[in-house]
């Protein structure tokens, strides 16, 4: 495989403001952060801006304290830090979608705080199974576009809408490919490698980075097929955000490999196709109720638990490791009665409670070691 294309997609997720305010020089597109899967990025890129997922700073917290509480999560925290240390000036808006009680106060200190640029709510239904869900998603979606369109000066078109759409299903495609090709053929692409690809999916420009995935996708594919590491274990990593690219590295050397995961900034961003053979919008909510749920929605007493057993069960994990940031409260309300499932099963499991910058140390690497050997 060609390595300078990963080192390129490399020095944007490790330097994300950088290239966004290269990218805004250059081409003079907007940018516009979000803070959530269920953002509605294509209406975004219909409009010709980028849309740029938003994660925590690497830096101290300090101005974020003066606003939000310190046992609310380093995720809000950080933004709202790298927002008001001034790093995110390349930003001309921010979506919140609705989701947890924190990212909806995040959404209110930012108003009060943070006018220079735009800023938009998108309240999503928290159910997502009742009769009128999609048509509400549908209304939402629709005024959302206008607010857009009112923020940055023009019209999408139902053509622009469609492009988005079909450039995004390709997107999904090829990374539901390559989450299938890891599974069969771990070795291929390391988790760290893997995980650079996702952060960039969700930060580059989406035609260039389509067209870098396809490239990686075709060399990948090129790669005869090979066996698990001798030894090591198969893992499903489950939660919300991962920004460590370094668990990856910590899991391979304890022996484990990481071969599926469910989490809003992987397989839950990439799963589900938009139908093109629907107007864009009504396609968009019709995927929104039918993708994987995250625990800030509704969609059954126990259908996240469900779709984490068959995970485990299709990618033929030995365990799963929980990545738990530290007072995320939707997620830890789940955990309990997910692990029981996993209990009844038979499946093993791990929490592991961090901060969303916080590096793989010595004793979570114990701890790695530890979970192996069990296994």
């Amino acid at each position: 495989m060609d390595m300078d294309k990963l080192a390129e997609l490399r020095t944007i997720v490790d330097a994300p403001y950088d290239y966004l305010r290269k990218l805004k020089d250059q081409s003079g597109k907007k940018i516009v952060g979000y803070v959530c899967s269920y953002a509605p990025e294509e209406v975004i890129h219909a409009a010709g801006a980028v849309p740029v997922r938003l994660f925590g700073s690497g830096s101290g917290i300090y101005r974020a304290d003066l606003h939000l509480q310190s046992y609310g999560c380093s995720l809000a925290r950080g933004i709202l830090e790298d927002a008001l240390a001034g790093r995110l000036d390349a930003l001309d808006g921010v979506v919140f979608p609705h989701t947890c009680d924190t990212i909806l106060r995040l959404s209110d200190i930012w108003r009060l705080n943070l006018t220079r640029t735009f800023h938009a709510d998108v309240v999503l239904p928290v159910k997502l199974t009742t009769p009128g869900a999609e048509q509400y998603l549908v209304d939402v979606l629709k005024k959302f576009r206008k607010e857009l369109e009112v923020a940055l000066g023009l019209e999408i078109s139902e053509a622009a809408l469609m492009d988005s759409a079909k450039t995004y299903n390709s997107i999904r495609s090829l990374m539901m490919r390559l989450y299938s090709m890891r599974r069969q053929n771990p070795q291929m692409l390391s988790g760290a490698d893997f995980h650079t690809i996702i952060r960039a999916a969700m930060m580059m420009e989406r035609e260039k980075f389509l067209e870098t995935l396809t490239a990686i996708v075709s060399d990948l594919e090129k790669v005869a097929p090979e066996k698990n590491p001798a030894g090591a274990k198969r893992l499903v990593l489950s939660g919300g955000i991962c920004s460590h690219p370094d668990i990856y590295d910590s899991i391979e050397n304890a022996g484990g490999v990481v071969v599926a995961d469910d989490l809003c900034t992987g397989y839950r961003y990439f799963e589900g196709l938009l139908d093109l053979q629907l107007p864009p919008l009504d396609a968009m909510a019709k995927r929104y109720t039918k993708r994987a749920v995250c625990p800030a929605k509704h969609a059954g007493l126990t259908r996240r638990g469900e779709d984490l057993v068959q995970m485990a069960g299709e990618s033929r994990a030995d365990g799963v490791i929980f990545l738990l940031l530290k007072f995320c409260d939707p997620h830890a309300f789940d955990y309990p009665y997910i692990k029981e499932m996993l209990d009844r099963k038979g499946i093993p499991s791990l929490l592991l409670e961090m901060e969303e910058q916080s590096q793989a140390g010595g004793q979570l690497q114990t701890r790695l070691e530890t979970f192996v050997q069990i296994l």
